[in-house]
């Protein structure tokens, strides 16, 4: 189909797209015309990475603006939100207006209203929905990218819930669903009463493939030589290959760990095909990824990049993915070795996919577990950049001869598993009921069901008993926390409930933290767990067994009747508290670590919030030391210890670190907001921990670390200055200033001008010659120069 014949889109579209190359759509591009996707019918594409996703739900967007609509572009990422944004501003010179949208959970994002085409993550729409954003009424369109991803368990039933939401608040909404990989693409059609466009064309050809010995055997059954030379990897020697013909790789291996250690071996192997020119730019692009933090790991990355390679997990930062993501996209990393987070949605296309791990440990399964089908052609789908390459390959590693058919049954001959609802679990069912009741969807059991039944777990199964008993025990639930008020069968949210819900929070990480400062405010010891019910001692020590627990020497040292003043609260404490609630992916307890912790615990029990589980309580026992550990390293945060140093002693990445402080930053301000709602006297500890641990400073910091420009590492050198607040700092000798900022005349100046300095400029100004500072590190602070990590990072996330 010609760009001239496209039906319904703005006049100057077929221009701008001509401008940009393409004169015809692909054939499912043509496929998704012909299904209506220009004149507002809803739409499910099953179609491979490259092949043109994205063109298909700009037509719908646009079009649906062109007839005076408004569109929403829903991603998975806030990385892919960034990128999605930065594609789509090219509209603007048409007088569209772009809006991205993906933090503070509690705003209705108002100044959305006036924009034409918003893009967010599900968690802020749903989010949007439950703060009665009230341009999401005013919608036309919704696209929504990866759409396979309401199978995953923690994020596919938000995303669920939201298309549900947004269909019945917008009858005649626009529906529009896209993914890579959907092994029952027709299920989701059904369920959003969509026409369906499910193809396998793909602009250039992908050759799917298994490597064994000197061979690689092709889906088509030909094999061509790739040989494996002296100790050689066969990794490595399908990098050389790739290398020798001018193409870049990805490996996708099954640990953080397997990536560092992969990209480090690899650089061997890049390091003599770079040209000089090559080599210079990735030292600079190194020097960079080193000012981004001062880590083992940031050092481990640089030192990779500069010979080419580089690897990329959930551990790093932001700033040191947007590093690698350019610099492979740019031809000049030529092998990066990931997890599987690079393969949900980021444009990395390359030369050669390698899927060198299809096992990864399971928990619920005790040991290694083969990947999905799903999951593996995701990865395989990265192969091939049109425009660049003349084909792409994914290659899996076969160890044995019977491992190659094995991989050829499994994964290459193998369709993608058929997408599930996981809406029926209760974790997910919590969190969506309070906010269905509280938002005015459903009123009353049975209005709750009927919503539930637009669902697609509702279209997926035959048992509404099964949904009906989750339904029943979480409403009970909610009931019993005082979320909701259940009489004759009607169902309305407490004000509480409706805090809860605004706030984004899992309810019972609310229930937590309502019982725990409650807790703290009695000094009492027989408060209630978050489930409602008396904490339990259900496995007390045998009478002859001597042993005394931290919680009784606690009890017998400082009595329980006493009450506590709430401004005595400790910040460990408070981080210990919502670092147990279900929206904080704790720490793991290493080999030796509950011994440690344990020791911890008895030292400083009386600072936490709640009675600690008796150490017989095996589960419950160990989740409280894997909270202490989540917050000692806030703690360690929040009192300026060095970020190497965490990362070393915690075994994580930069990125995790800044996953759990930025978690922490949004709990302790839901836990502010929750102190009020319920009258308890602790708002002010709660607050000075909260931004402490934003910062990263001590008390004595706090002021001058909320200076925009400024951070933990540059506050702490104006306070050895003689700067102690920001005050001071708007007053200050400007040569004081710049001797206690190194000399850096523009940060000085900035931070000066961000604390309302009468005249900052440094022009003709010297460093005060008499000021020096102990600090001996790198000016990188994470407040300061480098952009925060925006991805709530896990250790679970890979």
């Amino acid at each position: 189909m010609d760009v001239a014949d496209l039906p319904g889109v703005p006049e100057w579209l077929p221009d701008h797209l001509r401008d940009d190359g393409i004169e015809e759509l692909y054939p499912p591009q043509a496929e998704a015309v012909e299904a209506g996707v220009t004149e507002g019918k809803n739409l499910v594409a099953s179609i491979p990475t490259a092949s043109g996703k994205t063109l298909i739900a700009e037509l719908a967007m646009l079009s649906s603006v062109a007839r005076g609509g408004k569109a929403l572009y829903i991603v998975p990422l806030r990385a892919l939100a960034s990128e999605k944004q930065a594609d789509f501003e090219e509209f603007e010179q048409y007088g569209l207006d772009i809006g991205v949208s993906t933090g503070n959970y509690e705003s209705e994002g108002g100044w959305l209203a006036d924009k034409d085409i918003v893009v967010a993550t599900s968690e802020k729409v749903d989010s949007l929905v439950r703060n009665d954003a009230p341009w999401i009424e005013d919608l036309t369109c919704v696209v929504t990218d990866e759409v396979h991803l309401v199978d995953d368990g923690e994020r596919g039933p938000t995303l669920e819930v939201t298309l549900a939401k947004l269909r019945r608040l917008n009858p005649d909404l626009q529906t529009v669903a896209l993914s890579a990989t959907i092994g029952n693409a027709e299920a989701l059609a059904t369920w959003l009463d969509a026409g369906l466009v499910d193809s396998d064309w793909r602009p250039i050809d992908l050759q799917k493939g298994v490597h064994y010995g000197q061979a690689l055997h092709l889906e088509d059954g030909s094999q061509q030589r790739l040989s494996v030379q002296n100790n050689e990897k066969q990794t490595a020697a399908i990098v050389r290959d790739t290398l020798e013909d001018d193409g870049s790789t990805l490996v996708f291996v099954n640990s953080r760990r397997n990536a560092e250690a992969a990209a480090g071996r690899l650089a061997n192997t890049v390091r003599p095909h770079l040209s000089d020119e090559e080599r210079g730019r990735l030292a600079d692009i190194a020097e960079e990824i080193r000012d981004v933090s001062d880590t083992e790991t940031s050092d481990d990355l640089a030192d990779a990049v500069a010979d080419g390679a580089a690897f990329h997990h959930a551990g790093l930062s932001r700033g040191h993915r947007e590093l690698v993501e350019d610099a492979f996209r740019d031809r000049l990393v030529k092998v990066v070795c990931a997890t599987p987070t690079l393969a949900a949605g980021v444009n990395t296309p390359s030369r050669r996919v390698i899927v060198r791990d299809w096992r990864r440990y399971d928990g619920s399964a005790g040991g290694m577990a083969p990947l999905s089908v799903l999951e593996v052609h995701q990865m395989m789908g990265r192969a091939g950049r049109p425009g660049l390459d003349p084909y792409g390959e994914a290659v899996l590693i076969a160890n044995s001869h019977d491992e190659v058919d094995e991989l050829f049954e499994r994964y290459v001959w193998a369709d993608p598993e058929p997408v599930r609802s996981k809406l029926a679990a209760e974790p997910a069912l919590r969190t969506h009921i309070l906010a269905t009741v509280a938002s005015g969807f459903a009123r009353s059991r049975s209005g709750l069901l009927e919503f539930l039944e637009q669902t697609l777990y509702a279209s997926q199964t035959d048992d509404s008993g099964q949904l009906e008993r989750v339904v029943d025990d979480v409403l009970t639930y909610l009931q019993r926390n005082d979320f909701l008020e259940i009489e004759g069968g009607e169902l309305d949210a407490t004000s509480l409930g409706h805090t809860v819900s605004r706030l984004y929070l899992d309810p019972m990480s609310a229930a937590e933290i309502v019982d725990g400062l409650r807790d703290w405010e009695r000094g009492a010891s027989d408060s209630t767990s978050a489930s409602g019910s008396p904490a339990d001692p259900q496995a007390e020590p045998p009478a002859d067994s001597g042993f005394t627990t931290a919680s009784e020497l606690a009890e017998n040292a400082a009595g329980s009747d006493d009450d506590r003043d709430p401004d005595d609260i400790s910040a460990l404490g408070l981080y210990h508290l919502v670092s147990r609630t279900p929206d904080m992916y704790q720490l793991y307890l290493r080999s030796g670590d509950r011994e440690e912790y344990e020791m911890e615990l008895f030292e400083r029990e009386e600072e936490l919030l709640g009675p600690t589980p008796s150490e017989f309580e095996e589960g419950r026992f160990e989740d409280w030391l894997s909270a202490l550990k989540t917050a000692r390293l806030l703690e360690d945060w929040a009192t300026e210890v060095d970020e190497a140093t965490i990362t070393e002693r915690y075994g994580v990445g930069p990125g995790d670190i800044r996953g759990k402080v930025e978690t922490a930053q949004w709990l302790l301000g839901a836990a502010e907001s929750l102190a009020s709602e319920v009258d308890l006297d602790a708002a002010r500890a709660i607050s000075e921990a909260r931004i402490r641990v934003e910062h990263g400073v001590r008390e004595e910091l706090v002021d001058l670390a909320g200076v925009r420009g400024v951070g933990r590492k540059r506050a702490r050198r104006l306070f050895q200055a003689g700067i102690t607040d920001r005050a001071q700092l708007r007053d200050a000798d400007k040569a004081v200033v710049l001797a206690a900022l190194r000399g850096r005349r523009k940060t000085a100046e900035n931070v000066l001008e961000n604390a309302g300095h009468r005249d900052p400029s440094m022009e003709g100004v010297e460093p005060a010659p008499d000021v020096s500072v102990d600090l001996d590190d790198g000016d990188t602070d994470t407040n300061g120069d480098v952009t925060a990590d925006d991805d709530q990072s896990s250790l679970g996330d890979f």
